[in-house]
């Protein structure tokens, strides 16, 4: 059953290429993009075991100018469709080497909100991502381990994590430009993530409170530059420490991050570079992580013959809490005081609708022990994309 769901997903993002192109000129833009990975993993007791795993991404766009006059307003859907396997309950890792890895196959409303625009400052308002547009940077984005998707510390944190793939929640975000480059970004989003598909849908009561992230900074032709901070307005539990009831004590929990992308030469060119690296920190008492960094370099137009042939390389850390290092070593782990990947990926279009990315992974102290044998990934992504 579970290869026949994907071969059907498969097909309908392909069958349904005339439908989808898209067109300025009309009030609705549809898109599809069917995203499929192979991926073979080593296991701290050095048994591999090979996963496939399916993605599909259906996303409508509404112009409300041109729909129905209303001027600056938009609507924006976002259905998403998981398969597959979980390759990381093999690698056994902390932050995961695999970013369309789920914990429960579901269809899912991942995002659905509403945007007016008024001058130089936008509003969002509806079910939203916050790595769209939050602690994230292009020249990371080919990169297939979460870690390059949005810092562990602060993607560990919340009742059912924050507002990120694969469940996002309530919010309303603001972003404002300044300048010619700068940009000023906020918003307040659901403390407990869950939409239409999950369990329980979406939290409109706000019972666990909020989170809440403002970045700001530049971004241009020359690069990014970027600092953030969240916060949570209720305390969350404390992943070691309890009261003498046995309940976790309640901490108030957040974190900051920096994140800056320079290009390396021109991008018209032939190996047009551009590297980038983040940081971030946390409370460290409420999420698995007091902090961590990614860096790397995406080369595009990698040969000049192949247009469309890229290269990326990119390295982390996740810096495991004190805390949880000791709930480690209670359950006889030799606790790392950092989990450390590398991935190395190349993609290329041998058609206009079809991207092949191999994709190799190494972990150090994977799952924060130290005494673990490194863990190895290989596969290769296909993406297909009408």
């Amino acid at each position: 059953m579970r290869i026949c769901r994907i071969i059907a997903v498969s097909l309908l993002g392909f069958v349904a290429s005339p439908a989808l192109a898209e067109d300025d000129d009309k009030p609705i833009e549809l898109a599809a993009v069917e995203t499929m990975d192979a991926i073979a993993t080593s296991a701290p007791a050095g048994k591999a075991r090979a996963y496939w795993l399916n993605n599909l991404d259906l996303t409508a766009d509404a112009d409300l100018d041109k729909l129905a006059g209303w001027q600056g307003g938009s609507v924006h859907v976002y259905v998403l469709d998981n398969v597959g396997g979980r390759p990381n309950d093999t690698a056994a890792t902390l932050q995961g080497i695999d970013n369309i890895e789920v914990a429960h196959a579901h269809l899912r409303l991942f995002e659905a909100w509403v945007e007016q625009k008024i001058g130089r400052t936008s509003v969002r308002v509806g079910l939203y991502d916050l790595n769209s547009e939050f602690y994230s940077n292009d020249s990371a984005g080919l990169l297939i381990a979460p870690a390059f998707g949005v810092g562990s510390e602060i993607a560990a944190t919340g009742p059912n994590g924050p507002s990120i793939f694969p469940s996002t929640a309530l919010a309303v975000r603001v972003d404002t430009q300044v300048g010619k480059a700068g940009y000023v970004r906020a918003a307040l989003l659901g403390a407990k993530a869950g939409t239409l598909g999950d369990p329980g849908g979406v939290d409109f009561h706000f019972r666990n409170g909020g989170l809440a992230i403002v970045e700001a900074g530049f971004q241009g032709d020359a690069g990014k530059l970027g600092v953030g901070g969240w916060t949570y307005t209720d305390r969350q539990d404390d992943v070691r420490e309890v009261d003498g009831l046995g309940d976790p004590i309640q901490r108030h929990a957040h974190g900051a991050y920096l994140i800056a992308e320079k290009p390396l030469n021109d991008p018209d060119k032939p190996r047009a570079a551009a590297a980038f690296v983040r940081l971030g920190i946390s409370d460290g008492q409420t999420t698995p992580f007091k902090g961590g960094w990614q860096a790397g370099v995406l080369v595009t137009k990698l040969w000049e013959s192949r247009p469309d042939s890229q290269l990326s390389f990119g390295m982390n850390q996740g810096y495991v809490a004190s805390g949880y290092r000791a709930n480690l070593r209670d359950g006889g782990v030799r606790a790392a005081r950092a989990e450390t990947a590398f991935e190395l990926t190349y993609s290329d279009k041998p058609a206009k609708w079809l991207t092949l990315q191999p994709d190799l992974q190494l972990v150090l102290a994977p799952g924060g022990d130290r005494g673990a044998r490194p863990m190895v990934a290989g596969g290769i992504r296909i993406t297909i994309e009408p």
